[in-house]
């Protein structure tokens, strides 16, 4: 995969893929971490003298909308670089062309919304040769949407002379792939969220990979059901039940722990005013819903990431949202960060949960793509990688 400082920028259209889909309400920017986060490969590319052109998808339009416009994120990107960003009203097109033409090196474009156009997803052929027309040059900077084979993430790749991956693109890989291939021993996985069907397949790849597997949040309860726990109330997946036990029992006979919580902090309703009562055992009360790990499963879980040298976080330990319930999830967030372990946290509420523990900076690696770099560890690649790599076979 070839990084943007081996390219000759000047003069170059450069289409640079990032992902700025940051939350916005009634046209305000909530957070702009993924804005920042984009910033030293657009300077980069525009200190070589590239001619730049800036693309993204904003939420889920089923059409072309106010709401979902990338116009804000323009604005404030104009703010964050000092300098001018043109917005261009489309991605494709006559205008586009035009802005681009006449663009003159160390300057930038922010084109609007990929997704405004219903052939970005389809990966349609067409659509990627409108993208891909007025550029010589593709960069692509946007990890947390590499997992997804649309049309400005591998369609347009193949028609575009010169193809290199940014910074961020580049960190993600780099950080990912240590734990893929080389990871220091022992290798701990600490995985938590809602749904087991949402971690199946990354389950199963890290089985091969770690030396032990911490699990909480929601999915830990379709993982006590399956081997014949009492959950009580607590939330699980009864289509799952099958699943989870062949993950338990894969992990068994691959000799790699797979703890689960033994003890629960736990409330009679899914209400944030529910009062908080410490179960001190690994059966839930019938009246009961387990809604985060309990004091004796944080130790557990943390003796397991001080004896680690490499650690990878992706979902949090329970309702980390509601205060009386952010015990497990802040103590992991704590433990990593005094961990002298690689650790890796991957994307979503994980991170947000780093973010209100405020210890972001002291992670080896915050990834800004919770689905993408999870298909990574699942599948070792995703089609933005491979595309970058020229490699196109049915995508």
């Amino acid at each position: 995969m070839k990084s943007i400082r081996e390219l000759q920028l000047e003069g170059r259209a450069v289409f640079m893929r990032l992902d700025l889909n940051v939350p916005i309400k009634e046209g305000k920017i909530k957070s702009d971490a993924r804005i920042r986060a984009a910033l030293p490969t657009i300077k980069y590319a525009l200190e070589q003298g590239a001619r730049v052109a800036l693309a993204s998808h904003l939420g889920r339009p089923k059409k072309k909308d106010k709401e979902n416009s990338l116009e804000p994120v323009g604005v404030r990107l104009s703010e964050l670089l000092d300098k001018e960003v043109t917005f261009a009203d489309d991605c494709v097109g006559d205008g586009v062309k035009k802005l681009v033409r006449d663009l003159k090196p160390g300057n930038v474009i922010l084109l609007e919304n990929l997704r405004f156009h219903a052939e970005e997803e389809k990966n349609d052929l067409n659509f990627s040769k409108d993208l891909a027309a007025p550029f010589n040059t593709y960069i692509n900077d946007a990890f947390g949407s590499s997992h997804r084979a649309h049309a400005s993430i591998v369609g347009m790749v193949k028609l575009i002379d010169e193809r290199a991956a940014g910074f961020l693109m580049e960190a993600e890989v780099k950080a990912l792939s240590k734990l893929l291939e080389n990871p220091p021993r022992p290798f701990v996985a600490l995985v938590g969220g809602a749904k087991v069907a949402d971690k199946v397949g990354v389950l199963q790849s890290l089985i091969g990979k770690v030396d032990a597997i911490c699990v909480g949040g929601a999915m830990a309860y379709t993982f006590m059901k399956s081997r014949g726990d009492d959950v009580g109330a607590s939330k699980f997946e009864a289509d799952k039940l099958n699943v989870a036990k062949e993950i338990l029992d894969r992990a068994k006979s691959r000799g790699v722990p797979l703890l689960l919580p033994e003890d629960h902090v736990a409330g009679i309703a899914f209400e944030e005013t529910t009062t908080p009562q410490v179960v001190a055992q690994k059966n839930i009360p019938t009246n009961s819903m387990g809604l985060d790990i309990g004091p004796k499963t944080r130790e557990l879980y943390i003796e397991q990431i001080k004896r680690a040298k490499a650690v990878f976080w992706n979902g949090p330990m329970g309702v980390f949202e509601w205060k009386s319930f952010a015990a497990g999830t802040m103590a992991m967030a704590k433990a990593l960060a005094e961990s002298k372990a690689f650790t890796v946290v991957g994307g979503g509420d994980s991170v947000s949960a780093l973010e209100v523990s405020g210890v972001v900076d002291k992670i080896g690696h915050v990834s800004t793509g919770g689905g993408a770099s999870l298909e990574l560890i699942e599948f070792g690649t995703l089609p933005g990688i491979e595309a970058l790599h020229g490699r196109f076979e049915n995508k």
